[in-house]
């Protein structure tokens, strides 16, 4: 079964981001399809990010990072960052996490 996961970390406060929304869409012939919003727990983690096996394809993770530097009294140049991703086959999973800073973020296929 092929799903995506995620997690956000604040490199630039060393812990992670709980209570950050995040989107997951997938490209359609007649535009992007939201499959699921959800929130990062205590642990900045979502588990899954899609019910059931994903068809290989384009999707986009989104999240609204902006909010949360705005509950920790910090502005940002990024009101949200996203990962812009196409599965090639099904049966995988794709683990996303999102490295953020105010001034900066990044990503990388995990484990």
């Amino acid at each position: 079964m092929s799903h995506i996961s995620t997690h956000i970390l604040d490199t630039s406060l060393g812990k992670p981001a709980a209570g950050v929304m995040i989107r997951l869409e997938q490209q359609t012939e007649s535009g992007w399809q939201l499959l699921k919003e959800a929130e990062t727990n205590a642990d900045g983690r979502i588990g899954s990010m899609a019910e059931g096996d994903l068809a290989p394809g384009r999707y986009r993770l989104t999240a609204e990072i902006g909010q949360w530097f705005a509950q920790t009294g910090r502005e940002t140049l990024y009101p949200s960052a996203q990962i812009d991703v196409t599965l090639p086959r099904s049966g995988d999973h794709y683990h996303l996490p999102f490295l953020i800073a105010p001034w900066g973020w990044s990503t990388y296929r995990g484990s």
